[in-house]
C-alpha cells in the first residue's frame, strides 16, 4: 500500500486522504498511519509545488553547476557536498557519475550574484578542484509535467 501511496502523492501531493483511501482501497486511518510512517523514515521529506517559473515576476536566475571534487579519505565526497549544502543558494545538490563529481541547482537575482557565489564562496573550498555553470534559460519539463503545453493536438493522418 505505501508504494501506491507514494506514486499517488508524486503526482498529487495534495490528494485528500479520502481521496488516496479511495484509491488505495484501503481505509482512511490507514493512509494516514501508512503516510505519518513514511515521512517519519524520511522516505517523505516534506512537500513542494511545481511552479511554471516563466509566468512568475520574481526573475530570478537558476544556475547548473557541475563541480569537480577531491575526495576526502574519510568520507568521500560528503564532507564537500554537506559544506556545499549549507549555502542558501543552492537549492539542490546531487551527486554524479560522469566527468564531473557534483551537480548544483543555484538560484540568485542576477548573472552577476551566481557568478560571484561561483567565484568567491564555491570556488574557494577546500577539495573543489573546478566547476562548470549553465544558466537556465527556459524549463520545459519538471517532475514530469510539461510546464507550457502549447502544442496544438494534431490527429495523424492515416492513409492506405
Amino acid at each position: 500500500m505505501k508504494k501506491i501511496i507514494l506514486e499517488l502523492l508524486r503526482e498529487n501531493a495534495r490528494m485528500s486522504l479520502e481521496e488516496l483511501a479511495e484509491r488505495t482501497g484501503a481505509s482512511v486511518e490507514e493512509v494516514r498511519k501508512g503516510i505519518k510512517e513514511l515521512e517519519m523514515s524520511g522516505v517523505i521529506c516534506g512537500y513542494t509545488a511545481i511552479l511554471n517559473e516563466a509566468e512568475l515576476s520574481d526573475n530570478r536566475v537558476k544556475a547548473l553547476i557541475e563541480v569537480r571534487v577531491t575526495p576526502k579519505r574519510e568520507g568521500g565526497f560528503d564532507s564537500v557536498a554537506r559544506r556545499i549544502a549549507k549555502f542558501p543558494e543552492v537549492t539542490d545538490l546531487i551527486l554524479i557519475s560522469g566527468s564531473y563529481d557534483l551537480q548544483l541547482t543555484v538560484v540568485g537575482n542576477s548573472l552577476q550574484e551566481v557568478a560571484n557565489f561561483v567565484a568567491s564562496r564555491l570556488a574557494t573550498i577546500d577539495g573543489v578542484l573546478s566547476t562548470s555553470t549553465g544558466f537556465m534559460l527556459r524549463k520545459y519539463k519538471e517532475s514530469g509535467r510539461i510546464m507550457q503545453d502549447d502544442e496544438e493536438y494534431e490527429r495523424l493522418k492515416v492513409s492506405f
